[in-house]
């Protein structure tokens, strides 16, 4: 079986990808970039300490602004990055059809705890049976049991988010709202802190 593993560098999404790996699955690490900045290089470099092939896709950058109209409609984050998250993993799930990649797992890193970004029951159901596809996340984990797992198995970063601590979609969102005339630091917290995996205990 091959999955692929929606990947920022954090651990989250690292604790998912070692979790399928030590399952006999062959997994592939996946960051979206919008090429608004380079925010796949920290992923890229947390990949390397988990041993496991990283790959970037490039997606059409309509698909940030339409999150960012969300975000300034709403004067906060959650939907545009909800909105996001639903359309890269319907990217990676639909490369199926057109690629050689033949996923049979689709995996993130959200947990019962987050609130975004985080797919409902009814888009988990629809994604799986639209493309045929298994969707596994940390939903049944909370953050105690996830910092036990993650303090076992990884060396971790910790520091407020700016461009160079995370792969997530905040960073181009962000970059973008002020490359557009608009004042990021009104939308987001000013004080955010990002982990990232940089180094494997085992």
């Amino acid at each position: 079986m091959k999955a692929a593993v929606l990947y920022s560098g954090g651990k989250d999404s690292s604790l998912i990808a070692i979790l399928l790996k030590n399952l006999a699955i062959d997994v592939e690490l996946v960051t979206a970039n919008f090429g608004v900045y380079d925010s796949y290089l920290i992923a890229q470099n947390s990949a390397k300490y988990l041993h496991l092939p990283h790959k970037v896709i490039n997606i059409d950058k309509s698909i940030l602004y339409s999150a960012i109209d969300i975000i300034n409609n709403d004067g906060f984050p959650n939907n545009g990055i909800n909105f996001i998250h639903n359309k890269v993993l319907e990217f990676i799930a639909k490369s199926n059809d057109s690629s050689e990649n033949n996923y049979d797992i689709l995996a993130d890193g959200t947990r019962r705890d987050d609130k975004v970004p985080k797919l409902n029951k009814s888009q988990i159901q629809s994604l799986e049976n639209k493309y045929d596809i298994q969707y596994i996340n940390l939903d049944s984990f909370g953050y105690k049991t996830i910092g036990f797992l993650v303090n076992n198995f990884f060396v971790l970063s910790k520091e407020n988010s700016n461009p160079n601590s995370s792969s997530d979609y905040e960073v181009e969102i962000r970059k973008l709202i002020d490359e557009e005339g608009g004042v990021s630091e009104d939308i987001f917290p000013k004080i955010h802190y990002q982990t990232r995996v940089i180094g494997l205990k085992y």
